[in-house]
């Protein structure tokens, strides 16, 4: 996937200084090879070794219609969490059957579109969204398929802004006795629900697979409680995703199977001892699949050297193409793709463009002797980069390339001015007066 060739950045064949120079900058690339093998390490790991199971791509780290293309192409399901990514699905012919609709407040124009279109799962995230999801297939004559999102309370190993499974989380049903409990009986009794089973994310980019294993044990036990309960099976479990992956050389990836080969065990050896069926089990890997597929090019700018101090390398984007090291102190790396084989001589630091002292890409990086016009390469910007990009300054969304084996094409056009622009109004006085102060 990654080359350098005469001094030049290759991407999965593609030379970057030439597909910056043919679409402009900033510019996402991805390596359609990298998605495809980690979807099929994903079947070689879970899919294919495991019987009765799923792995439903996490649509928000990076949706567009080629991508859900990519994935249902593939064989894996999909997890939308909003309506506008349920619409990029339906706009892509993704199977219903095999989309789960996510999301802690869920609009009633978001159901009706999910519960209308068929979704395969929906999963309930609100103590309000069993009676309201039962109103609306009743008006619909439709049935819904659902799982509880439950708060597992466990604590993963990862930065608290992006930690989902502690007890005090926006996310998923709590535990407590006389709020789940009575929530599943009303699930089980609505004629127009079928309620499946139960759903956790403990957090992303998860390196240690512990948070993964107590929450499957809550999960598993909270199963029992129901067929004990209402002598009811669940036919379902959700184990989420989160699984980390290299941003920096100091990140280990671990493979899907750390995380996946002791979950199952683990629900295989608790299914026998409590002498259940099996549920399917689910998983939602999607920073997983994409991030490291991707990379971010820009045009190196003004360069801003502070003896003794600092040298600020300014480029043609930062916090609107990439929030994240703003949002949670994310850390990247990349290099000079122009120069990708030159010694590194100075150490700088990488900065955005935006009129925030935040907007800083990476800090202290190594780089080789640098001028106004090359080009920077920021690697594993897949997940969460163009998803999260933003016209903050009135800066446009840049375009999207996919490559493969040396070819390009445009999957994502460049956002115009014009685009920003297109659903703002003319401005009319009120009342043909003119409003504010006079100052004498």
């Amino acid at each position: 996937m990654k080359e350098i060739k005469n001094n030049h950045l290759y991407w999965d064949g593609c030379d970057t200084v030439a597909l910056a120079e043919k679409y402009g900058t900033p510019l996402y690339v991805f390596s359609e090879s990298e998605i495809i093998a980690q979807c099929q390490a994903l079947r070689e790991d879970f899919l294919d070794r495991y019987p009765n199971t799923r792995a439903a791509y996490a649509s928000k780290a990076f949706s567009t219609v080629a991508m859900v293309k990519i994935i249902e192409r593939e064989g894996l399901s999909l997890d939308v969490v909003s309506g506008g990514e349920l619409y990029t699905a339906i706009k892509a012919d993704f199977p219903a059957e095999r989309i789960e609709f996510n999301g802690n407040n869920k609009s009633i124009d978001e159901l009706e579109m999910a519960v209308d279109y068929g979704v395969g799962r929906i999963i309930v995230d609100s103590l309000q969204e069993v009676a309201l999801l039962q109103t609306i297939c009743q008006r619909l004559n439709k049935t819904a398929a659902i799982l509880f999102r439950i708060t597992p309370e466990v604590k993963a190993d990862t930065h608290a802004f992006i930690s989902t499974g502690q007890k005090d989380s926006k996310f998923g049903i709590p535990l407590e006795e006389d709020i789940l409990f009575p929530l599943v009986q009303e699930a089980i009794e609505a004629p127009n629900l079928e309620f499946l089973g139960f759903h956790f994310h403990v957090g992303s980019q998860l390196s240690d697979n512990s948070a993964h294993l107590a929450a499957a044990n809550v999960a598993l036990r909270l199963a029992l409680e129901v067929k004990q309960r209402f002598d009811y099976a669940v036919k379902e479990l959700n184990y989420g995703g989160g699984f980390g992956v290299r941003y920096t050389e100091n990140d280990v990836r671990k493979p899907y199977r750390y995380f996946l080969e002791p979950l199952m065990e683990l629900t295989e050896a608790f299914c026998k001892e409590h002498q259940m069926p099996r549920p399917e089990i689910v998983i939602e890997p999607g920073r997983s699949i994409v991030a490291e597929a991707g990379i971010t090019l820009h045009t190196i700018g003004s360069i801003k050297e502070l003896p003794g101090i600092r040298t600020y390398v300014s480029i043609d984007g930062g916090m609107t193409d990439n929030i994240r090291p703003g949002l949670y102190q994310a850390e990247y790396t990349g290099l000079i793709a122009n120069k990708a084989w030159e010694t590194p001589t100075q150490t700088v630091t990488i900065s955005g463009k935006a009129c925030e002292s935040t907007d800083i890409l990476i800090k202290d990086l190594q780089i080789p002797d640098v001028t106004s016009g090359d080009l920077f390469a920021t690697f594993t910007t897949g997940a969460y980069g163009y998803s999260m990009a933003s016209n903050y300054n009135k800066l446009p969304i840049p375009a999207v390339v996919l490559v493969k084996d040396g070819q390009d094409q445009l999957i994502v056009k460049r956002q115009s001015y014009e685009q920003m622009l297109e659903n703002e109004q003319p401005y009319q006085e009120f009342g043909g007066e003119a409003h504010g102060h006079s100052f004498s």
